[in-house]
């Protein structure tokens, strides 16, 4: 078994097993004309739970056929033109040579002598992107494994800096179509389940700022402590962009915690066209960025960075066999002492990979064009009278619904959509995503892929419509 660990001696052997997983992934990629198959987890279901873990296959061909059947086959494939859904990217190669890169050496960011050079590199790229937002000569950070982690985080540093028993006065701001994670880590941190107050947003899907003024007044009313405002820069649903420079002053009016989740809109930190969308961003004590939505980087790959280096002690733990306190003194730079995490993948070596390849204009030439492409694709709706659309995009998000004709009942409306949408995933033509806007269901198109164009958008819109008028005849058969 010893043959299988991969080291100077075996070398020859890991050559050949990737080598052999590449052609097959790349012969897939070359070779899909859909992005997804239709395949239901019964049927999938099956096959998966037939195989006997216990009985290896012994060779790496025999495998790579077995996964053929039992993932390559029916994956969803974020490369393909046709997939509109959810916040998946495709990915760009030099991303994907890194990654190859970082899971072979497998070093582990939580201290120096486990990753040396890698320290240093994600050291750098986190300047770099403390630079990009603005956040000052103080700034600091760190990667994580996603925004939901990032925003956990930078919550716990804004509930230990506002210093304040019993927890359950803290108060924590976030608009009505904020990420859900903002009330998942409110709960985990140990808040009151009153703690997220919800701010109404304004026609755009924007942060209501005279709510949220309201809001912070009513608290120091009522002898709560606001904790922290969330503002969002792109918005899961509407990738819609809070006021942050209003946001901003009301922070620093009541003395609250700015954190802003970018997870999504952080593309823009390289747009060569759209960066003023950010503005009011260097003002915030805390950002979410997730390089995996808009800098085209295979998962994971998020960041965490905050104004002042100094609050990020409060994730510092130190343990005598891993970071004991004298390598503080010693300045060995042990990323540990900044994470939520203690093992770590090199995962900002994807982004370096990217930046020395392409540049950040490379990237945000990518990001602008698929908000280019989102304004074609509201104009197509906009223009259409089998369809209403709810907010012109100010990223790369479009939500809709089919509206046929003649029908006025919104549940049968509702109806015809989630029919539409689960009967095109079936087909395998397109993929999108749903969600819900006033109670009602409606359509979603994400689009972060430079390779759909207008025309595909227009091919989905009819493919949509034709589903939904198929849903409403076979509806009226049967009531007839």
């Amino acid at each position: 078994m010893r043959s299988h660990l991969l080291n100077g001696l075996t070398a020859e052997h890991y050559r050949r097993s990737v080598t052999e997983g590449v052609e097959r992934v790349a012969a897939k990629l070359a070779t899909t004309g859909r992005p997804f198959t239709g395949v239901t987890a019964d049927e999938l279901a099956p096959r998966i739970d037939a195989v006997d873990l216990d009985r290896p296959l012994g060779d790496t061909a025999t495998v790579l056929d077995e996964l053929e059947e039992l993932y390559l086959r029916d994956a969803v494939y974020f490369h393909h033109p046709r997939y509109l859904a959810h916040l998946n990217c495709p990915v760009v190669i030099p991303a994907v040579l890194g990654e190859a890169v970082l899971s072979a050496v497998n070093s582990s960011l939580d201290t120096w002598d486990q990753s040396a050079g890698g320290t240093l590199i994600e050291r750098k790229l986190i300047d770099w992107t403390t630079g990009r937002i603005g956040l000052g000569e103080k700034a600091d950070g760190v990667f994580t494994s996603g925004g939901s982690q990032s925003n956990l985080q930078a919550l716990l540093l804004a509930r230990e800096e506002a210093r304040t028993e019993p927890l359950r006065k803290l108060r924590v701001f976030a608009s009505e179509v904020s990420h859900f994670s903002v009330k998942k880590s409110a709960k985990l941190l140990g808040l009151g389940p009153d703690a997220v107050v919800t701010i109404p947003v304004d026609h755009d899907k924007r942060m209501h700022t005279v709510a949220l003024a309201h809001e912070l007044e009513r608290c120091a009313q009522d002898g709560l402590v606001p904790m922290a405002v969330v503002a969002t820069a792109g918005t899961t649903d509407f990738g819609s962009i809070d006021p942050l420079p209003e946001i901003a002053g009301l922070c620093a009016q009541f003395g609250v915690w700015m954190h802003v989740d970018a997870a999504y809109g952080c593309g823009l930190l390289t747009s060569l066209k759209y960066r003023d969308r950010l503005n009011g961003i260097e003002r915030a004590d805390s950002v979410t960025v997730d390089y995996h939505k808009s800098f085209f980087q295979p998962v994971s790959s998020s960041a965490l960075l905050v104004r002042d280096a100094a609050t990020l002690r409060h994730a510092t733990y130190h343990a005598d066999y891993l970071n004991p306190r004298r390598t503080v003194q010693e300045r060995i730079p042990n990323q540990v002492d900044k994470s939520l995490q203690t093992t770590r993948r090199f995962d900002a070596l994807k982004l370096w990979m990217t930046l020395r390849v392409m540049g950040a204009d490379g990237i945000g030439e990518l990001f602008d064009e698929v908000c280019e492409l989102a304004r074609e694709g509201w104009r197509l709706l906009a223009a259409d009278s089998r369809y209403e659309v709810v907010v012109e995009p100010t990223l790369s998000t479009l939500v809709f619904r089919c509206v046929p004709a003649g029908v006025t009942d919104p549940a049968e409306i509702d109806r015809a959509n989630l029919y539409a949408r689960k009967a095109l995933s079936a087909s395998g033509d397109a993929v999108v995503a749903g969600t819900k806007v006033g109670g009602r269901h409606y359509l979603k198109f994400t689009l972060l892929n430079p390779e759909t164009t207008a025309a595909d958008i227009a091919a989905v819109l009819d493919l949509i419509a034709g589903h939904a008028e198929q849903y409403l005849g076979e509806s009226l058969d049967r009531a007839s």
